[in-house]
């Protein structure tokens, strides 16, 4: 308890308090991580995301890509840990979050500066001019969806072979600056180079709050104050100590 109070405090007292979210903090809006005993890949090859595999096989990769992500993502609701964000953001405390996720349950929990490291699941992009589309123009269960070019579209998300979106990893980089604590929520660490942003902060003198239920590749590295709970107890527990 008297961890939770002084982290509480340390966020209250903040002057500039980002989030970094990774799918931890969605598991519990039954959206499946992707490592894990019941993770995507324990179900789906990786090579689905490769990105010169999809364009050689997009009808197959479309096909299994809805699966996992469109049919599921469209069925979830944020969870409280995204309206505890939200919350945070509405007092002025929480300024932005840089998120590894494509779900979009921040936006639907109401947070408005937030960062979409790898991208989102609202939009199509083509694999040749760029033109985006929102995903709802088309049906994905019947038809591999085309650009008006008559090039494949793929979803706006990063896919192996791909960089960051350069604006992204701008904005994100400039948080990283600005920030003095980061709240690191259910995100383990592994996936470069979105892992090396709380790095970043550290060595910029950020104070590292983490939350998650098992310790993570910053765990004994870098983070200061470490709730080991899941992120809708931990946000819970919080709120009576700050909102």
């Amino acid at each position: 308890m008297e961890q939770l109070k002084k982290t509480a405090e340390i966020i209250k007292q903040s002057k500039h308090l980002i989030a970094f979210t990774g799918a931890g903090i969605s598991a519990e809006s039954n959206i499946p991580t992707f490592r894990g005993k019941n993770g995507i890949w324990n179900k789906y090859n990786p090579k689905l995301l490769d990105i010169t595999y999809f364009k050689n096989n997009s009808d197959l990769c479309w096909k299994h890509i809805t699966d996992m992500f469109f049919s599921v993502i469209d069925k979830a609701y944020p969870n409280y840990a995204h309206y505890f964000l939200y919350e945070l953001e509405q007092q002025n405390i929480l300024k932005s979050i840089i998120t590894q996720n494509i779900d979009n349950l921040h936006q639907k929990a109401g947070n408005k500066n937030i960062i979409e490291f790898h991208g989102n699941t609202r939009e199509l992009i083509c694999t040749k001019c760029k033109k985006k589309y929102n995903v709802k123009d088309f049906d994905l269960l019947k038809e591999t969806p085309k650009c008006l070019c008559g090039s494949i579209l793929k979803p706006d998300f990063v896919f192996f072979g791909e960089n960051i979106p350069v604006d992204a990893y701008k904005k994100a980089i400039n948080e990283i600056n600005l920030c003095d604590v980061m709240l690191i929520i259910g995100t383990t660490g592994e996936i470069m180079p979105a892992s090396i942003l709380p790095y970043e902060a550290k060595n910029n003198g950020s104070l590292i709050i983490e939350i998650n239920p098992e310790e993570s590749n910053y765990t004994n590295k870098i983070t200061d104050y470490f709730i080991k709970q899941k992120a809708v107890i931990a946000s819970n527990k919080l709120k009576q100590f700050i909102l």
